[in-house]
């Protein structure tokens, strides 16, 4: 005799959805500042590094860390004097400075990454179909901004 099969769950609510990825964000940065502290800096500090993949300009940095551009600029000074970013004149328009990762900044945040991954290894329990799946959604929640 087959075991009836199990009665269907409803379906999440937008505002349990909303906590649940709350809960999932807030434990994702708790492990990122713990990674971050463990090289001496603040979770500002390693979000900013983490950023940039590419050169980019502080305005952009101040837009994407969502803060006053004055606090990226101490940020980014801190970084400098620990040689994990320089500042460079953008060849396009001499007015903007981008911010670009040093040889060490890139070696900083591949082992940030590497730990991060090391802790969150139900990513890496997922099928390729099942990524692909989680990346859509969350491209259709979050939208990645224009530009």
């Amino acid at each position: 005799m087959t075991e009836p099969a199990p009665p269907p769950t409803a379906a999440p609510t937008p505002v349990e959805l909303m906590d649940q990825l709350a809960w999932a964000a807030a434990a994702y940065y708790r492990h990122f500042a713990a990674m971050a502290a463990e090289r001496g800096l603040t979770l500002m500090q390693g979000k900013t590094l983490s950023l940039l993949r590419e050169p980019k300009p502080m305005r952009t940095l101040a837009e994407l860390l969502a803060c006053d551009a004055s606090n990226v600029t101490g940020i980014i000074d801190r970084l400098q004097a620990r040689g994990l970013v320089r500042r460079e004149v953008d060849p396009a328009d001499r007015r903007i400075k981008n911010v670009l990762l040093t040889e060490e900044g890139e070696e900083t945040v591949r082992r940030i990454r590497a730990e991060m991954m090391s802790g969150l290894t139900g990513l890496e329990h997922l099928g390729e179909a099942e990524r692909r799946t989680l990346r859509q959604l969350l491209s259709e929640v979050f939208p990645a901004p224009a530009g």
